[in-house]
């Protein structure tokens, strides 16, 4: 059959990638824009070939081999099959299954079968030589393509290079048409001012000297039990906790710093009277301040629905075709794509003027929703099983920008004549939540 095939290592030209742009290959420091990317390969496949496309082949790994978001959309695309392998972890970093053995599978049952004259291969693994060479055998052109490599080497084995019949290098302006490096500035919209004085005069205000205290004790201690593993002495300057962390001298602030300004300084055992002018709402940290009400919420969150509970069957099923087919998976599209729906279907807007008093903390329940949610589009970070840092920023940003042009819309400033939207966005060091 005069037509060609395009077999795809997503591992290899996403990782590639990655490092050619970002300089490490980790996934998650990459966007891509995947309808982009899947019409450049089809394009220059049939260019390079001559030949019209019959289908690309897209492998991937994945957890239990369960589609995620990204493999989602891809399948759904003209022309594209996804073959999944599974993805382990082992000594602390994940690794692909069956992803090779799956390419090899499909190249030389291809040939045997006389489905295609022309096969492009985008990988770089030595472990498909013997099914490049069968190909081969049976009278397919086979067509390598490499991801330019980042420090001017070579990331194919040289095996592979030598037995394919043509060769080509996708450099960095071909690869950026669809992908692109992630900023590592954290939240993705300017800062605002403040909105919540009570929150601000908390973070500003002086530690009372028994949190000083503590934080103090903390660092001496953490300083000491390193030493002790090293077999090192500390040096008395360095024995304070005083030295070089936080502003004038003293500890950056840790939630139980926090809660101790509401405790008395003598026993923070007993309950004191807050603080002039400052009510901390809750601590990350549970057991220096009560949470109260069901489930160890604080009262004034315990009424918000969260978005399961407002989203009847029909609607899941409409939010994951809309997921898959327009929901690009950039953080702080997520955190605004979240915010819309739980607001469309919130039966009260009493509940969003009470959400908007609480920023820039989101309750417990809702950001945990919230980050769950968002762990379906592939940002979880696969060293850690964690959302990485600034992308939790992001999304909360976008969920607060959200928040914000609906508030002001249904709420405008006293004289104002038109409503506008607030620019509020979280920046990384107030985009705080209940949970972390």
């Amino acid at each position: 059959m005069d037509r060609c095939v395009v077999l795809v290592d997503a591992g290899y030209l996403l990782g590639a990638a990655a490092s050619l742009l970002a300089g490490e290959p980790a996934r998650s420091r990459i966007t891509v824009d995947h309808a982009a990317l899947i019409q450049g390969l089809r394009d220059r496949a049939e260019a390079d070939t001559e030949q019209p496309l019959l289908r690309i082949y897209w492998f991937d790994g994945a957890p239990d081999r369960v589609p995620q978001p990204e493999h989602r959309r891809l399948r759904v695309m003209p022309r594209v099959t996804v073959r999944l392998g599974a993805l382990t972890r082992s000594d602390g970093r994940w690794a692909q299954k069956g992803v090779d053995a799956a390419m090899h599978a499909e190249l030389t049952e291809l040939a045997r079968n006389r489905a295609c004259s022309d096969v492009v291969l985008v990988t770089g693994d030595g472990d498909l030589l013997p099914g490049l060479m069968s190909a081969k055998e049976h009278g397919v052109a086979v067509h390598l393509w490499a991801v330019q490599a980042a420090d001017g080497d070579y990331n194919q084995s040289e095996d592979l290079v030598a037995e394919a019949d043509e060769r080509r290098v996708l450099d960095r302006a071909w690869i950026t048409r669809a992908v692109q490096a992630k900023e590592t500035g954290g939240a993705c919209a300017p800062p605002p001012a403040p909105r919540n004085p009570e929150i601000a005069a908390i973070l500003s205000a002086p530690l009372p000297e028994a949190a000083l205290a503590a934080s103090a004790e903390r660092a001496s201690q953490a300083q000491a039990e390193a030493a002790a593993h090293n077999g090192t002495d500390v040096p008395p300057e360095e024995n304070t906790g005083h030295g070089g962390h936080g502003h004038g001298g003293r500890g950056v602030p840790t939630p139980k710093d926090l809660a101790g300004t509401l405790r008395g300084p003598a026993d923070r055992q007993q309950p004191a009277p807050p603080a002039a002018n400052a009510t901390l709402r809750w601590s990350s940290d549970r057991g220096w301040v009560e949470r109260g009400g069901p489930l160890g919420e604080p009262p004034e969150t315990a009424s918000l629905p969260t978005l399961a509970q407002l989203t009847s069957a029909e609607q899941r099923w409409a939010d994951r075709e809309e997921d898959i087919t327009t929901v690009g998976g950039d953080p702080f599209e997520v955190g605004q794509v979240f915010a819309r729906r739980w607001m469309e279907r919130l039966p009260e807007t009493v509940h969003l003027q009470k959400l908007s008093t609480m920023y820039p903390r989101i309750p417990h329940r809702i950001d945990g929703e919230l980050l769950r949610y968002a762990a379906r589009f592939g940002l979880l970070a696969h060293k850690d099983d964690q959302i990485d840092e600034h992308d939790r920023y992001a999304i909360r940003a976008g969920f607060w920008r959200e928040i914000d042009v609906r508030a002001a819309a249904e709420h405008p400033p006293a004289g104002e004549k038109h409503p506008t939207p607030a620019s509020a966005a979280v920046k990384p060091g107030n985009a705080a939540s209940s949970g972390d």
